[in-house]
C-alpha cells in the first residue's frame, strides 16, 4: 500500500501564499507523477499543477505564473507554492500520485486533502 499525506492548507488573505506539501510512503518502486487537483464546493475536481518524473510540468491555465509545482524525489515529496492568492482559489487541495508499487502494478493513489480558504 501506498500512503499520500498533505500539509500546508491553512486560511490566508487574498493576495498571500500559502505552500502545501505531499510526501508518499510505502511500497513504493518507482513514481511516475505527482500533482495536485482541487475541488470547490459545488464543483468537479480539476487538475491544479502535475510534475511527471523529475521536471516536466504542467498547469492549469488559472494557475499558470502564480502557482509553482517542485519535486523532491529523494523524498518522494511534491511541493505547491501558491501565490497571489484570490477568492475563487478556496478548495480543497488533493494530492495525487502515479506509483509504480513494489509488485510491479501500477496504481494512481490520492491523499486525503488539505483545506485552502482564501478570504478576508
Amino acid at each position: 500500500q501506498v500512503q499520500l499525506v498533505e500539509s500546508g492548507g491553512g486560511l490566508v488573505q487574498p493576495g498571500g501564499s500559502l505552500r502545501l506539501s505531499c510526501t508518499a510512503s510505502g511500497s513504493i518502486s518507482s513514481i511516475y507523477a505527482m500533482g495536485w487537483y482541487r475541488q470547490a464546493p459545488g464543483k468537479q475536481r480539476e487538475l491544479v499543477a502535475v510534475i511527471i518524473g523529475g521536471d516536466t510540468t504542467k498547469y492549469a491555465d488559472s494557475m499558470a505564473g502564480r502557482f509553482t509545482i517542485s519535486r523532491d524525489n529523494a523524498k518522494n515529496t511534491v511541493y505547491l507554492q501558491m501565490n497571489s492568492l484570490k477568492f475563487e482559489d478556496t478548495a480543497v487541495y488533493y494530492c495525487n500520485a502515479d506509483v509504480l508499487v513494489v509488485d510491479g502494478r501500477r496504481r494512481n493513489y490520492w491523499g486525503q486533502g488539505t483545506q485552502v480558504t482564501v478570504s478576508s
